[in-house]
């Protein structure tokens, strides 16, 4: 992509560097990590304080402040280096214990800085949420300084997640591609979600994103890209990560473990067959290249694995959540022996745990469908374009 078809996008923290007074009063806690940086790259929290913000506390989520943790994992509480300031990990933590978390922290005010990639089960969404509630229920501000949605704002994809399946990869009902940014996404869930959980809604403001219109995607914002999370190194990664996600919930290697998480899949029982096999699906925007490769942790780590890679041909014409969709219901009839759903604890089927495939599609559908040979592809079928199933009066932008 040549300069000239970038467009010039202003984050809202930026915005909060140049006026740190459109946070309002008070002491402030900045809730972050390594992608909370300002277009030049300096970190958002030792800018704010030099630009005069009365910045107290930092508050850290899934991977950490400094983004060193893996899946699943975080890093302990500590004072930030950089700044002085007491870090205070979030991850896992909601209800009461969050509660007295934002209490003791002393702050007035949260302001969230954390680049999202545009799916319902990355879980800075759910940290968000878990700290709106809790802001809702002590009293203090909610501010988020949004960014772009990387993915661009025009499709959404998937079912809404139902309530009986909500967890911390998804706590309300989001399509799997939910298409808004992260201030759209508080506004939405304050009105539907938040209050239901805390008893009012949270007293919100979203300092808006200057620039960026719903076609742009990551590459095209001017701004840097830094890896929301170990496994999301590139733009690429996030283009595919609504759909190949999904393979967490079963006994796929999604590709970590190698420098290409997410865009490659393997296991040790695929064969030649599946590479040919999704070339005669024909799906709009990708080619699949057989290859062989070895994780070097996760899922089957040090074996020698089979799968495909996938090249996106043409993004707007790619559907990442039907894409792997189909390659989950190809797995299943070429591989029926094998092929296998994990449980949310990480273990085999059948150990009377729910499958983890459930939770991240926000259902029991889509398993249900792929084991019984019917056609998984209708479910993957939005509740409506962004605008639409959440309602137009949350977008900020056009």
């Amino acid at each position: 992509m040549s300069t000239d078809d970038r467009v010039a996008v202003t984050t809202g923290i930026a915005r909060l560097h140049a006026s740190p007074g459109l946070a309002g009063p008070g002491r402030l806690g900045l809730v972050t990590n390594h992608t909370g940086v300002l277009p030049d790259l300096r970190p958002a929290a030792p800018a704010l304080l030099e630009a005069g913000a009365r910045l107290v506390a930092l508050f850290g989520p899934e991977h950490g402040l400094h983004g060193t943790a893996q899946a699943g994992a975080s890093e302990a509480a500590q004072v930030d280096p950089a700044t002085g300031l007491p870090v205070h990990d979030t991850y896992r933590r909601s209800g009461g214990r969050l509660d007295r978390l934002l209490r003791d922290s002393g702050v007035d005010a949260l302001v969230y800085d954390l680049q999202d990639i545009g799916a319902r089960f990355y879980t800075y969404v759910w940290t968000m949420f878990d700290l709106m509630v809790s802001a809702a229920r002590t009293g203090v501000r909610f501010v988020v300084a949004d960014r772009p949605n990387p993915l661009g704002g025009l499709v959404s994809e998937g079912p809404l997640l139902e309530p009986a399946w909500a967890s911390f990869v998804g706590r309300a009902a989001l399509p799997v591609r939910h298409g808004l940014t992260c201030g759209e996404l508080a506004r939405h869930l304050n009105a539907s979600a938040v209050h239901q959980v805390a008893g009012e809604k949270a007293d919100l403001t979203v300092v808006e994103a200057v620039g960026w219109r719903r076609g742009t995607v990551a590459e095209a914002t001017g701004l840097p890209w830094v890896a929301p999370s170990p496994n999301v190194p590139t733009p690429a990664t996030a283009t595919v990560y609504p759909g190949t996600c999904l393979f967490e919930g079963t006994n796929v290697s999604e590709g970590r473990g190698t420098t290409q998480p997410f865009e490659i899949v393997g296991a040790p029982y695929i064969d030649a067959r599946f590479a040919p096999s999704l070339a005669e699906l024909a799906l709009p925007g990708v080619h699949f290249r057989d290859l062989r490769y070895v994780p070097a942790f996760h899922k089957h780590a040090g074996r020698p694995l089979r799968g495909v890679q996938l090249h996106i041909t043409d993004r707007e014409a790619f559907a990442p959540v039907r894409t792997a969709v189909a390659m989950l219901a190809t797995l299943r009839r070429l591989y029926p022996d094998d092929f296998a759903w994990h449980t949310a604890d990480g273990g085999a089927q059948g150990t009377g745990h729910r499958h983890f495939i459930d939770l991240l599609w926000g259902s029991d559908r889509l398993r249900r469908a792929v084991d019984a040979g019917e056609d998984p592809l209708p479910l993957c079928d939005p509740p409506a374009p962004p605008g639409r199933w959440a309602g137009d009066e949350v977008l900020l932008y056009t």
